[in-house]
């Protein structure tokens, strides 16, 4: 039988071909893949005098073939997960973790990586070349590469007992949230939008009628409009508790054992705490910095939320409701209050948010910022709601772009930007395939999607990252697009979210779904007047997660009971009793799903200092399309992956790093 995964690709664009795939393909093209990577290590341990070609970028170029078969195999288990591919993700989890430290335990190979590193001035490298090396040399080193006998064992058992916990915790999360739901028999109060939204998850569940999943698209809203507060508690309840339902999908222990593990790598690499061991590759350097950021931002944001929630607990009182405000109140009375206060609902909102009209935004934007265009292609795709473009500038191929946008219980929750394909110039001129993936609600058959504010937000929030894959030009994959701190990765991102409200952008797009109508000029200018409405409850719910994070990870020794430490921590910052984190312990998989954002979740607010000065530089120097700032973040941010520190690459597009004052004054959270 041939296996597709093994073929060369004759799709458009050397695309994966997806109507192809099987599952029974991917385990066998990723043993016969990593047979070929293993050879081409070997192949480098040669015996031959060690240089930069013939050893660092061989070693760039060993895992092609592994990379090919695992792109559309992490696509497909991310975005269409079924039970073969959670099976395989549980099988490939600790064979590549095992993979990975037969590498940087080969000690071959890294005496060859110290050799050219203690010639490196003689070598006549040029400033990517020595950036590339100083990063592999690295990676190698954090990797435990300099480690011998019972450490170097512990490491490589620590780093696959940790690839394991990273899936089950994602897999537990997938199944509470595919299998909780609610039959809604009571619609009262509902605009039409979330009726059709909770008719469509009602039809994808095979229920009788409409339904509130755990999906953020839907159950926001209702928990925005509707009247019924024991339907509101029942379903936030749910919500907040995933990961945390007892049983095989509980997440509580997987944490411990997490953090337990994470403390002992940091140890056995000569660290004092995780948080040292994750911060020293990052801009923050250090758990104090982190801290100091996330606390002058907390107290601010601290007071806004409590001044908020007496005037909303006046409003439920009002309403004859008893007791405290509860945070299953708080989105019901602030949706209530912005349409006092504001003179605006998301229901008026939504009809002139079109999901095909905002990507269409985000595209013109690119156009007129980097000459971008966007042509759509008729390729096989994973799953029938994605949809595909080819991306050019000046009539050459510059990246293939996928959007898959709809909620379904096959997807993880969230929204993430991830490549199939990335940037790079060593195995010739090869371009990106970049895929945004969200979690809309879909619509029922035949009615147009509609976002929230927040949903336009996002789909702009995801396309930055894809721009800074798509606009890459480096030679090395290593620090290729995104491939940066993890604290400088969301600059592009929350940067370009700025694009989507720029008034003549929402003029132009901004159209009613019905009427074709733009948006009545004082309704865009009553939505934009209310951007920071209610932000002191989404900054407290942000940081609050972050501090939760950071105190995980900067003790020596790990707490033993999460739950305890996050209660503790949250009681030592006063958090308000009616919000409660944005993701709690059992279902933070930004923290527990791998080791990406661990000890990293406060990046988002650190790349914020970072997008507000940015974007206060195009509004210094001629307006959001400038074409010297645009042609200046193309160079110095977006082409330049991670070819140089992220502060320097700042420093070079900006003149100076920022402090936190133009975040604060763009949340509404300044004095």
């Amino acid at each position: 039988m041939t296996n597709p995964l093994r073929d060369t690709w004759d799709t458009p664009f050397e695309l994966p071909p997806f109507n192809l795939i099987k599952d029974e393909h991917f385990a066998p093209a990723v043993e016969a893949a990593l047979e070929e990577c293993r050879a081409a290590i070997a192949a480098i341990c040669d015996g031959s005098d060690p240089t930069f070609a013939n050893t660092i970028e061989a070693l760039s170029m060993a895992d092609t073939p592994l990379e090919k078969a695992l792109a559309p195999f992490f696509a497909m288990a991310g975005a269409d997960s079924n039970d073969v591919r959670e099976g395989l993700m549980r099988d490939f989890s600790p064979m590549l973790s095992a993979y990975s430290s037969e590498i940087t335990a080969n000690t071959e190979l890294f005496a060859r990586i110290e050799a050219i590193w203690a010639a490196r001035d003689t070598l006549d490298l040029n400033d990517e070349q020595q950036r590339v090396l100083m990063l592999v040399r690295r990676n190698f080193v954090r990797s435990g590469a300099e480690l011998e006998g019972y450490a170097a064992d512990r490491l490589a058992d620590v780093k696959q007992r940790l690839s394991v916990l990273g899936t089950r915790f994602t897999q537990n999360l997938l199944a509470d949230e595919r299998e909780w739901f609610m039959p809604l028999d009571d619609l009262t109060g509902l605009p039409d939008f979330v009726i059709q939204a909770a008719t469509a998850a009602g039809e994808d569940k095979k229920a009788r009628g409409p339904v509130v999943t755990l999906s953020r698209s839907l159950i926001v809203p209702f928990l925005q409009f509707s009247p019924r507060r024991d339907l509101r508690q029942k379903a936030y309840e749910a919500w907040t508790s995933r990961g945390a339902m007892g049983g095989e999908t509980d997440n509580r222990d997987i944490a411990a054992e997490t953090l337990s593990l994470r403390a002992e790598r940091a140890n056995l690499l000569g660290y004092d705490t995780f948080a040292d061991y994750k911060l020293e590759t990052e801009m923050a350097k250090t758990p104090d910095a982190v801290r100091a950021l996330l606390m002058q931002v907390w107290e601010p944001a601290k007071a806004s939320a409590l001044a908020d929630a007496t005037v909303l607990q006046a409003m439920m009182h009002n309403d004859d409701e008893q007791g405290p405000l509860e945070p299953w109140d708080w989105r019901y009375y602030s949706e209530k209050r912005r349409a006092t206060e504001h003179d605006l609902n998301e229901a008026e909102l939504k009809p002139y948010l079109q999901l095909d009209k905002m990507i269409d935004a985000a595209f013109a934007c690119s156009n007129r910022l980097f000459g971008l265009e966007f042509t759509p292609i008729d390729a096989p795709m994973y799953h029938e709601d994605c949809r595909a473009w080819e991306v050019t500038r000046d009539g050459k191929h510059m990246a293939v772009f996928i959007g898959d946008y709809f909620a379904r219980s096959s997807k993880r929750s969230g929204a993430w930007c991830s490549a199939m394909r990335s940037q790079q110039k060593l195995a010739g001129d090869i371009r990106p395939q970049v895929i945004n993936v969200c979690n809309f609600a879909k619509p029922s058959k035949g009615a147009p999607a509609l976002l929230s504010y927040d949903d336009a937000r996002t789909l702009f929030h995801e396309f930055g990252h894809a721009l800074h894959q798509m606009l890459s030009d480096v030679t090395y994959e290593l620090i290729s697009g995104t491939s940066v701190a993890r604290d400088f990765v969301e600059l592009p991102s929350q940067l370009y979210e700025h694009w989507m409200e720029v008034p003549e952008v929402l003029e132009e797009f901004a159209v009613h779904a019905e009427t074709g109508e733009p948006m009545p000029r004082d309704l865009l200018d009553r939505m934009l007047g209310a951007a920071t409405y209610d932000m002191g409850f989404s900054t407290v719910e942000y940081v609050a997660s972050a501090l939760v994070d950071l105190a995980f990870h900067e003790t020596e020794d790990a707490p033993a009971d999460p739950m305890q430490k996050q209660a503790e921590v949250l009681e030592d910052i006063g958090m308000p009793h009616a919000i409660q984190m944005r993701h709690a312990t059992p279902h933070f998989a930004h923290v527990f799903a791998g080791d990406g954002y661990s000890c990293g979740y406060y990046s988002y607010m650190w790349s914020e200092v970072m997008d507000a000065d940015a974007f206060q530089a195009f509004e210094e120097n001629g307006g959001p399309f400038d074409p010297t700032m645009a042609k200046k973040l193309e160079e110095f941010i977006l082409s330049a992956g991670g070819s140089d520190d992220a502060a320097t690459l700042y420093t070079k597009f900006r003149g100076s790093m920022p402090d936190a004052t133009a975040l604060l004054k763009g949340r509404g959270l300044a004095a």
